[in-house]
């Protein structure tokens, strides 16, 4: 199974996806899978462990690459990093300093 993680204009890895719908969308069905499989494993037993690599998949590995992946989003396009002379600063997309 080979895993591509695409990367921000820094290099560093993406977590984001295109809209903040699909992305909470993502999350529900994540937490949903993780969360069912464990609470429904006393009441239909092992074969609910088919939901975790369900949820898994839809997190993209871990609850905390997903709340990244929100960060991101929600900040997509809205903040900007400028460095110059070896400072950087935050702006946000319109030009005024954050």
């Amino acid at each position: 199974m080979t895993t591509t993680t695409t990367t921000t204009t820094t290099g560093r890895p993406d977590f984001a996806s295109t809209s903040l719908l699909r992305h909470l969308v993502r999350g529900v069905i994540g937490f949903g899978g993780l969360i069912g499989s464990l609470a429904l494993l006393p009441l239909a037993g092992p074969v609910v462990l088919l939901l975790l690599p369900v949820g898994l998949v839809a997190l993209r590995g871990c609850p905390l690459c997903w709340a990244v992946g929100l960060a991101q989003t929600v900040s997509r396009g809205r903040l900007r990093r400028a460095c110059d002379d070896g400072r950087c600063r935050l702006t946000v997309a319109d030009g005024e300093p954050a």
